[in-house]
């Protein structure tokens, strides 16, 4: 078997945010430092409604995006209003664990972040109580790996951070230390 090269970010995460997190929250033991469980990237498509094509790109996208095949996610109930029926296809969601999540991690800091238009850094009020942060991005055209001349349609996404953490302090250390730029 080939040498696998570790992920950038885990080892600047081994080196460097454990030792600064054990320090700041006065930690006695390294696994009580929070860690990042899993990355969530979640696509929501109502317009598949009309155009079921925009699923076959979205996919496409997020497997580009991820380097993991997407799942696609079905409607739960009928709405007569949005003319939807159970089980039609509306959504793909990916879940990253280990190296992936640690490559797209550093893929979304370093390349995707700086190429948002206006960025000004990412809100600090994504964080739900539990330790877990949701960032919503507008356009999936931000990322390298998205060819822009072949995009139909501008579509957003949600990326949701799922970390150990207890408090949502402990998280948004984490992250930031990781490099992710909070808006002060």
């Amino acid at each position: 078997m080939a040498d696998t090269v570790e992920p950038r970010m885990r080892g600047k995460y081994a080196k460097e945010v454990v030792p600064a997190l054990m320090k700041r929250f006065g930690y006695d033991n390294h696994m009580q430092v929070p860690r990042l469980k899993t990355i969530v990237i979640n696509m929501g498509l109502g317009e598949a409604v009309a155009n079921p094509k925009l699923i076959d790109a979205a996919v496409a996208e997020v497997t580009a995006i991820s380097g993991q095949k997407p799942v696609v996610t079905r409607a739960k109930k009928s709405i007569a209003t949005f003319k939807l029926r159970e089980g039609m296809p509306i959504g793909v969601k990916v879940t990253l664990r280990r190296e992936r999540m640690w490559e797209f991690l550093d893929r979304l800091v370093t390349l995707a972040l700086p190429r948002v238009r206006d960025f000004r850094g990412i809100s600090p009020k994504g964080f739900d109580g539990a330790g877990n942060y949701t960032l919503g991005l507008k356009e999936q055209i931000v990322f390298p790996e998205i060819d822009f001349d072949k995009v139909e349609k501008i579509k957003g996404m949600n990326i949701t951070f799922v970390t150990t953490a207890g408090t949502d302090e402990e998280a948004k250390e984490l992250l930031g230390s990781l490099g992710m730029p909070f808006r002060s």
